[in-house]
């Protein structure tokens, strides 16, 4: 386990290993928790609310999806009007 030292301010650095394993950031933040005399830290990253639905399950697996038919080439366009591309869309599979 590795040894810190509370410094000025009651700052702390934590060890270079623990923050690669974790993905730990400058910036990123903590939750601070007590449990039987001991801190716990737990990372924890912030989403704006208006950017929630992105990280969702059914939005992500629709990300992969879209990115394996690009990647497959299976896509329509480009167009040279709108009214092209909405023909396109409707006739499409």
């Amino acid at each position: 386990m590795p040894l810190i030292k509370v410094k000025q301010n009651f700052q702390i650095t934590l060890p270079n290993s623990l923050r690669k394993y974790l993905h730990i950031a400058v910036g990123d933040y903590m939750e601070v928790e007590k449990h039987d005399g001991e801190l716990v830290l737990k990372p924890v990253k912030l989403i704006h609310p208006d950017q929630a639905y992105f990280y969702s399950k059914e939005w992500q697996e629709g990300e992969i999806a879209a990115d394996n038919d690009i990647a497959k080439g299976d896509v329509l366009g480009p167009f040279e009007n709108i009214a092209d591309g909405l023909n396109a869309l409707k006739t499409a599979k």
